[in-house]
């Protein structure tokens, strides 16, 4: 660096990139002119406890990436250095917040709907089985077996069938001789193995 050019002089190639590290470093103060304007007092008057904690994260997360920003400008390794323990740290907290910040986010249970629906379907469930014991005692008292009623029910229906189709039976073996033919209107016989 002594070889004849001043040492204020910049390289070429770096140039660039310094002045686009000093814009995004008037942006960051412009962002955060307006934070340092307002007294902490009036700012803690003003947020709830989850919106101080989310303000104070956010403001030790900049500072430390800022100090990661000079490390690497300096020529250190950060990576080797204990801002990264330090910015991981900051991130977890960061996490925890988000997570109690989605659980108030989450739905509520209405304690008082879910014990009307409880009360409800047990009570449904009650009153049927009230009716199911009195129609046991109905039956009982009639001398039934609980379910034998049922079963006569059943095989009466039962019949009917087996007589109706016992009926159909008949009409058709009137309707044919013993050569399978089928008689038809008049008396006279059809062929059926000619359709």
């Amino acid at each position: 660096m002594s070889d004849g050019k001043g040492s204020s002089e910049i390289p070429h190639e770096l140039r660039g990139k310094l002045s686009a590290f000093d814009s995004a470093l008037t942006d960051v103060e412009n962002k955060f002119e307006p934070l340092l304007k307002v007294s902490q007092v009036e700012l803690n008057t003003q947020l709830n406890s989850l919106d101080k904690a989310k303000l104070d994260l956010v403001a030790a997360y900049s500072i430390n990436s800022l100090f990661w920003m000079y490390l690497n400008i300096s020529g250190v390794n950060p990576k080797d250095h204990g801002i990264k323990q330090e910015l991981d740290r900051i991130r977890s907290y960061m996490n925890r917040v988000k997570e109690i910040q989605d659980r108030k986010k989450a739905p509520k249970l209405n304690v008082q709907a879910s014990k009307r629906m409880v009360k409800s379907a047990l009570w449904q469930a009650a009153q049927k089985s009230l009716q199911a014991q009195a129609s046991a005692d109905k039956e009982s008292e009639a001398g039934n077996e609980p379910g034998e009623e049922k079963e006569k029910e059943e095989k009466g229906t039962k019949r009917r069938s087996d007589v109706q189709d016992g009926d159909t039976d008949k009409k058709k073996s009137r309707n044919k001789d013993s050569k399978g033919q089928r008689k038809g209107k008049g008396g006279r016989y059809m062929n059926m193995s000619s359709r």
